[in-house]
């Protein structure tokens, strides 16, 4: 029965080619657009470590005071700490260890003396962090592992550096043991990443921004870097000017610079580290009461606005389109429906049930839609190649077509085309065959 309606539909289809393409055009320019926003909206939204993200939290801690505290907008009536720390304040929440797994960390941005004399020293981008940051994140590795414990204690010259850098300087192939001139220094290095730059640069969100093209290229011991006087690359808050001048100044000031990430493995853990925070901002800040937060990593992310607003206007305007698109095939569904009132007559006069009518218009109706979706399927492809023109280009490149877009774009398109014929489908299948029969 499904390929004769199958058949009556495609001759439907053919005896009137404008509508068609008319309806075809209409919903593959609806679900195009929306399905280019989604994809870039899915990109920027998503969990960037699902394996872990509901292990992993973020620590604040007020330094400041009252009278400088700023309002958190996502909680009407709070008033919240800074989004990072002080130095001495992550230092000491190291040195307390309360957490399963835990690291400071700060943007750094050294320059790499190339082995080979003719090529010169060029900055290359990395974060300063403790040796339990990889295993807390579960950091890919193509050779080696990350520092000990023991190397960040004894601030060791050593480093971990990406794929891309690694090729750079040492043509590629297993660098570890080699050493890297860094700043003039010799440091070795003890691992070699793969490819590995999520986004959002989750991590250290305050530092190193929400998304970024370019992968971190390596990464040191955060008290060596600190020994070595590698002065922080990212974001500095001050409420009070260092008493001090320069690097040693900013360390032994109130300006919040370092990023903090900890895991902590079930619910038990996140009430003791709570309350231990609470504890840990009494004892350093008596002059005011404790004001500490908790949050885990997507609550983080969703805190400090990491999807741009512009996305999600973005979304809603591409949704707004496709609800336009649907009532515009509607209508024309519904002409088109009712002007084979005449047949619809006949067969019901034959013997054709209501449920028979409503099968062979909504498959129908699905034919539309799935000629919309491969439509809407190659509008979508262009879409995406030409969303850099309108959005920041590292936030553009997250977006791309696979199979489950694919998928998804077929699916809306030919669940919107079937949800558009349901009024016409029902207006056709409650013709009267006598009242047809007469009038004919």
């Amino acid at each position: 029965m499904f390929a004769y309606y199958l058949d009556l539909a495609l001759r439907s289809l053919k005896r009137n080619k404008a509508l068609t393409g008319l309806m075809i055009l209409t919903i593959g320019f609806g679900v195009a657009a929306s399905m280019t926003t989604w994809s870039v909206f899915r990109a920027v939204s998503g969990d960037p470590i699902p394996q872990k993200s509901a292990e992993l939290f973020v620590p604040q801690i007020d330094p400041w005071g009252p009278t400088a505290r700023n309002v958190d907008p996502t909680q009407p009536g709070d008033i919240g700490p800074p989004d990072a720390l002080t130095y001495e304040d992550a230092t000491a929440l190291m040195r307390d260890h309360r957490a399963s797994l835990q690291s400071a960390m700060y943007q750094v941005g050294p320059s790499v003396v190339p082995t080979d004399p003719a090529k010169h020293p060029f900055s290359v981008p990395g974060e300063a962090v403790f040796g339990e940051f990889f295993r807390m994140l579960d950091v890919p590795f193509k050779y080696g592992t990350g520092w000990s414990t023991n190397s960040d204690a004894s601030r060791a010259q050593v480093v971990v550096i990406s794929s891309h850098l690694n090729d750079q300087v040492f043509g590629g192939g297993d660098s570890v043991g080699k050493m890297l001139n860094i700043e003039g220094h010799d440091y070795r290095v003890v691992g070699v990443l793969k490819h590995w730059n999520p986004q959002p640069r989750f991590y250290d969100v305050v530092n190193a921004g929400t998304f970024n093209s370019q992968p971190d290229d390596l990464f040191l011991p955060f008290n060596t870097a600190i020994a070595m006087g590698m002065t922080n690359q990212g974001s500095t808050n001050c409420f009070q000017s260092p008493k001090q001048t320069g690097f040693v100044g900013l360390q032994h000031s109130s300006c919040i610079w370092i990023a903090y990430m900890a895991q902590l493995d079930n619910a038990s853990a996140v009430r003791q580290y709570k309350t231990y925070l609470d504890g840990f901002a009494r004892q350093r800040y008596p002059d005011w009461a404790p004001n500490v937060r908790l949050r885990g990593l997507m609550a983080w992310l969703d805190y400090e606005h990491v999807v741009p607003p512009d996305t999600k206007i973005s979304l809603y305007v591409a949704l707004g389109l496709l609800l336009v698109c649907l009532v515009n095939t509607a209508g024309l569904l519904l002409a088109k429906f009712m002007r084979r009132s005449g047949e619809i007559g006949v067969r019901r006069a034959l013997g054709a049930s209501r449920r028979q009518i409503y099968a062979q218009f909504l498959i129908e109706a699905g034919m539309v839609g799935l000629a919309g979706g491969v439509l809407g399927l190659a509008l979508t492809a262009f879409g995406i190649a030409g969303i850099g023109w309108v959005l920041p280009r590292d936030i553009a490149a997250l977006a791309h077509l696979d199979w489950s877009l694919l998928l998804i774009t077929l699916g809306v398109a030919i669940v919107a085309a079937m949800l558009a014929g349901l009024y016409p489908t029902l207006r056709a299948a409650a013709v009267q065959p006598a009242w047809q029969l007469k009038s004919n």
